[in-house]
């Protein structure tokens, strides 16, 4: 090193990336022998262009650079966060002179592909169709929802998953044996248990816990004893880093699966889902909007007072805020999960729905209509209308469809909870009716 170099060292997370795929850790479902990704590797070719889908910290870069060895091109690292099309088209122009002069392709590594919007996105596809760079994007998020058609039509994507517990420790230790870009010269005592609680706590993001372990290795550098101790590592790592995303697929999975967790009437697994949303940042009130919508959608008049509840627990949040409210949460949740289920309200309203869209819009009929005025009197509005309070069996033969259309059944309760009487009543009332009319017939 010059004696006036002041450039900092890389994070230990970038000294230990290995160089090749035996140095590699985790993604066996990708790279094990005869998995997908390992084949196309092995193949020593790249026929399209990769992206690689997956949570922060999983070894999408690394993948990358291990890739670009196999095919022996230049590694270009080009971040979607701080460059635009104008350095991409600088990028592509090197890539093109290092093609005519040398012979060699350049794999242009996009991290963050999703940061560029799908029309800046297309600044790439004639590059990837001339064969001018190999382009490999790193996302994520879903790819479906973020990555331009075109392009995505043009790649191979693959899922990397979170990195388990034991493949974090295996990194960790290696960081610890590692002479030279490791920490093995610091001389450490690593207390039993602190690793497995960095690895727990990194939750899958190897990044995250090297860098964790650096910070704590280099703050005993100057300690008599040198011990990495567990109340140490919960100092540091007092909050877990949760995966997660406002509006993106986690949010959406995650909300998915509290609806269908509370539909199965699953109270636990359904506190747990909520609970995870809102740990990792969610806004309560969406929550408790998708809470209020559940308490009609799959419940309904089984059990009326689940509206109610989940409406005061609404009220509770937007009063208290979090987290003073998160036992009103809590308790609409595990109401909810635990009310008898009906969603005969919601099919009503799509059956409804259906006729307003494709039928026409046929009058209401005159005995249904008031008649304020004189002029609508003389028009017969309100003509032949029955009181339901004077003849209650006269209300039930009236007619309260538009005569186009005919009598029409769109709620159909079911035998769940409180709809049981409801269904029940309904029941009498059409016995009733058949009565009426059998009695006028005769």
């Amino acid at each position: 090193m010059e004696l006036f170099d002041r450039t900092p060292p890389a994070p230990l997370a970038d000294r230990l990336r290995p160089r090749d795929l035996d140095g590699y850790v985790g993604q066996e479902h990708l790279l094990g022998p005869g998995r997908p990704l390992r084949r196309y590797l092995d193949s020593g070719t790249l026929s399209s262009s990769l992206i690689f889908w997956g949570p922060p910290g999983t070894g999408k870069t690394t993948l990358a650079r291990i890739l670009a060895g196999i095919v022996d091109a230049e590694f270009v690292n080009f971040s979607a966060v701080t460059s635009g099309v104008k350095q991409v088209r600088l990028m592509v122009s090197a890539a093109r002179d290092r093609l005519a002069l040398k012979g060699r392709r350049t794999m242009l590594f996009v991290d963050e592909i999703h940061r560029f919007n799908k029309a800046q996105q297309d600044a790439f596809l004639p590059h990837v169709e001339d064969g001018t760079i190999i382009l490999v994007g790193a996302t994520t998020e879903n790819p479906s929802f973020e990555v331009n058609s075109a392009l995505l039509s043009r790649s191979r994507v693959f899922t990397l998953k979170s990195l388990g517990v034991e493949a974090v420790l295996t990194l960790l230790r290696r960081a610890l044996e590692e002479e030279e870009a490791g920490l093995s010269t610091l001389g450490l005592t690593i207390e039993e248990g602190a690793l497995e609680f960095i690895a727990e706590a990194a939750n899958g993001d190897a990044r995250v816990a090297l860098n964790s372990l650096e910070l704590l290795a280099h703050g005993l550098q100057h300690e008599e004893h040198k011990v990495l101790t567990c109340r140490l590592v919960s100092e540091l790592m007092e909050r877990r880093s949760h995966v997660y995303d406002k509006s993106g697929e986690q949010h959406f999975n995650l909300i998915s699966a509290l609806h269908k967790s509370l539909r199965d009437s699953d109270p636990d697994a359904s506190l747990y889902w909520a609970t995870r949303m809102l740990e990792s940042g969610e806004n309560p009130l969406y929550v408790m909007r998708r809470l209020v919508r559940f308490a009609s959608e799959d419940i309904g008049n089984a059990d009326p007072r689940a509206l109610q509840v989940a409406v005061a627990a609404m009220q509770s949040v937007h009063f208290l805020g979090m987290p003073e409210a998160d036992t009103a949460v809590a308790q609409c949740v595990t109401y909810l999960a635990t009310a008898p289920k009906s969603n005969a309200a919601y099919k009503a309203i799509k059956a409804a729905k259906a006729d307003v869209e494709n039928l026409p819009d046929a009058p209401v009929p005159l005995h249904l209509r008031n008649a304020p005025t004189r002029l609508m009197k003389d028009l017969e509005y309100g003509k032949g209308y029955t009181y339901a309070h004077d003849d209650p069996d006269g209300a039930l033969l009236q007619n309260h469809f538009p005569d186009e259309m005919g009598a029409r059944k769109y709620y159909h309760p079911t035998d769940h909870g409180y709809e049981s009487r409801i269904r029940a009543y309904l029941t009498w009332l059409d016995e009733r009716r058949a009565k009426i009319r059998t009695e006028q017939d005769s």
